[in-house]
């Protein structure tokens, strides 16, 4: 497949890694993390505090827009990027993940086919079809930069049966998705990316991977749940679809979004990473707090870990005076204490999620950054 509008590759050791995408609207300088917008909007933070903040890029979700408000009523407003208010790059998700989610969260609301997704309406009034062909149909009216095939996204813990039938629809979807992608797309053609399933199962993987490769996308991510049920990261999957794909191609991980799995991913050859996780969990009060100097290019490529929680709603935190980190020069640790914070999530105020929001940005922020600093350095991840 030819890329459109551009991929930009610099290579480090024996190993070319993309390095720049080039976008319709603007490089995204490499690795880089896409906060989750899933409807169009980070939650409780306007789309201006999150220039201000440095977010580059940013992830929508293709199936809650065209639910509401509707992919036509986007594109009727100048697409994605004015609806927003967002002058930067704009990936969607087919919304895959959606689905799954959805369906185990409502008790099996929702049935998959050949055909696609059978999904109750928004509105509880009779069923709607959402196909490979409607998915990127909907994402060709909001105008992203990246778009994602639409994929069956599985649990690591299903069943042999269910993994494979899920690499079967993927496969079939995959090449349903480039056709109509290539039918339909204008000269500002965006990037499309294929989702590689398979569970924890490496000949799976491996099928799925030769599968997309045969087809040809501009990019790939890793699908499927990357936690498994016990907890566990799955860093080795990770690092196995990493390995099958070819060397200087964009690889996306869906759902990793943590700072620690942001890392082991990035190890693992990643580039791109995407999750709610950062930004829901600081509506819930947990701050990313740093276990190594975050600037320190040595200390962050010897780390394990990199990260930890604080918990803002914890009983000790509204007797603490000093910031949630005092290396960090987002707005809440620039001028307020652990206990002012704590004091508006006990008290609901909504500056509360504003802040910590912006604190957990810029803490994946400035990881990013110093992972692109050792990249710059040593030409090795």
């Amino acid at each position: 497949m030819v890329p459109w509008p551009g991929l930009a590759c610099r290579g480090g050791g024996d190993v070319p890694r993309i390095r720049v995408l080039d976008t319709h609207h603007g490089f995204i300088q490499l690795p880089a993390f896409l906060p989750d917008a899933t409807r169009g909007t980070i939650r409780s933070v306007p789309t201006h505090l999150l220039e201000q903040a440095g977010v580059e890029i940013l992830m929508a979700n293709a199936l809650h827009l065209s639910e509401r408000p509707g992919a036509e009523a986007v594109q009727a407003l100048g697409g994605i990027h004015r609806f927003m208010g967002w002058s930067g790059p704009v990936a969607t998700d087919s919304g895959g993940f959606q689905v799954w989610s959805m369906a185990r969260d409502r008790g099996g609301s929702g049935t998959v086919t050949n055909k696609g997704f059978v999904l109750p309406k928004t509105s509880g009034r009779g069923k709607r079809l959402f196909t490979p062909e409607r998915a990127i149909g909907h994402q060709l009216k909001l105008a992203p930069d990246i778009v994602f095939c639409l994929d069956q996204c599985t649990h690591p813990d299903d069943p042999p049966e269910v993994q494979a039938a899920s690499v079967q629809r993927t496969l079939r979807w995959a090449r349903r998705c480039r056709e109509v992608l290539d039918q339909r797309a204008s000269d500002r053609r965006p990037l499309l990316f294929a989702v590689v399933q398979g569970g924890a199962d490496p000949e799976l993987r491996r099928r799925c991977v030769d599968g997309l490769l045969e087809i040809g996308f501009d990019g790939y991510g890793f699908g499927g749940v990357p936690i498994a049920g016990d907890g566990r990261s799955l860093v080795d999957e990770i690092g196995l679809v990493a390995e099958l794909l070819p060397p200087g191609v964009p690889l996306h991980a869906l759902g990793v979004g943590r700072p620690d799995s942001v890392l082991a991913a990035w190890r693992a050859g990643w580039r791109t990473f995407d999750s709610v996780a950062p930004t829901r969990e600081a509506r819930r009060g947990l701050l990313y707090t740093p276990t190594v100097a975050l600037e320190d290019r040595a200390a962050v490529a010897g780390a394990e870990r990199v990260s930890r929680y604080l918990d803002a709603t914890d009983e000790a935190a509204w007797r603490q005076t000093e910031p949630v980190d005092p290396t960090c020069g987002c707005p809440l640790c620039r001028r307020y204490s652990r206990g002012y914070l704590a004091h508006l999530f006990r008290i609901e105020d909504p500056a509360a999620s504003v802040l910590a929001t912006l604190h957990n940005l810029a803490f994946l922020g400035r990881l990013i950054t110093t992972l692109r600093a050792i990249e710059d350095v040593d030409g090795s991840c």
